[in-house]
């Protein structure tokens, strides 16, 4: 079975690629062997490769940015994720549209179900939103799979920059008052490969267990990265407020979802986020 996957060099990419199972052939593509926003280029790739399903990982994710890179956004949030799904729809392949946590506004306290109502706080999230829309539209046959908070041994992510951080400075601030559910690229990668071979369609959420504001985050990626020599000292970490630290775009204050339905079709709960961080800085020991 042929898997087109955009988005290949990303965290997400990466950890499809190093866990692409044996009967998949998998054909990466990044925006220099394929340029999504250009729907005559997709159309010519898929009818050279042929792919069975593809998996859209290719996002602009720079949320900050976003705010003033509003076309640039929407050009590959939206209108691209809408041209791989007519293209999907026209030749029976089935789409996977990877999506995210902030298409809500937070404003909830209890998880967010996958038919919850979407109200994005910035750009970021309305792109993606606007995304989910068209590929549903244009492909009811397709999956959006909302996920959050990301980070990987791969590329660049917070646990990434928190261990910077920490080895460079005396101390360190951490908004405490933003919660979600931090998950590794691993949980996500093994949900998505299950999904290729269930196909199934609609809204689905996948991310680790258990909740934790970026403050919990950092604390925890300090103490698990001490434990194993990642680091060599403890600073002390100390929880700010978001109005502490502003930044361009507004963050959802609780985005943790609801992903009992995933769970069904996997068979089995997904991994607490904290096994998945202590598992993720192992890996990145190893390097």
């Amino acid at each position: 079975m042929k898997v087109l996957l955009t988005g290949a060099n990303g965290q997400l990419g990466s950890e499809l690629q190093a866990t692409c199972p044996a009967d998949i052939t998998l054909l990466p593509t990044d925006h220099d062997t394929l340029d999504i926003t250009q729907p005559q280029h997709v159309a010519a790739w898929l009818t050279e490769h042929q792919p069975a399903a593809i998996i859209n990982a290719a996002a602009y994710t720079a949320v900050d940015k976003a705010e003033s890179d509003v076309g640039r956004a929407y050009a590959i949030n939206h209108l691209a994720a809408a041209a791989l799904a007519r293209e999907a729809a026209q030749r029976g392949i089935y789409l996977l549209q990877v999506s995210t946590d902030f298409v809500f506004d937070g404003l909830q306290s209890s998880p967010y179900l996958p038919d919850a109502l979407a109200n994005p706080l910035g750009v970021y999230g309305a792109s993606k939103l606007a995304g989910e829309q068209a590929v549903l539209e244009h492909c009811p046959q397709a999956c959006v799979m909302r996920t959050s908070w990301l980070y990987s041994a791969y590329g660049n992510n917070f646990v990434k920059t928190m261990l910077r951080l920490m080895r460079e400075r005396d101390a360190l601030g951490v908004v405490a008052d933003q919660v979600g559910a931090p998950t590794w690229t691993r949980t996500l990668a093994d949900t998505l490969w299950s999904f290729i071979a269930q196909k199934p369609h609609g809204i689905f959420h996948c991310s680790d267990n258990g909740v934790a504001s970026w403050y919990d985050f950092a604390v925890a990626i300090q103490e698990e990265a001490l434990a194993i020599g990642l680091l060599d000292k403890a600073i002390p970490v100390r929880p700010l407020r978001t109005e502490e630290y502003p930044t361009p775009a507004r963050r959802p204050a609780f985005s943790v979802m609801d992903k009992r339905a995933t769970e069904h079709l996997l068979g089995y709960a997904l991994p607490h986020w904290r096994a998945g961080l202590r598992r993720m800085l192992v890996q990145l020991q190893a390097q």
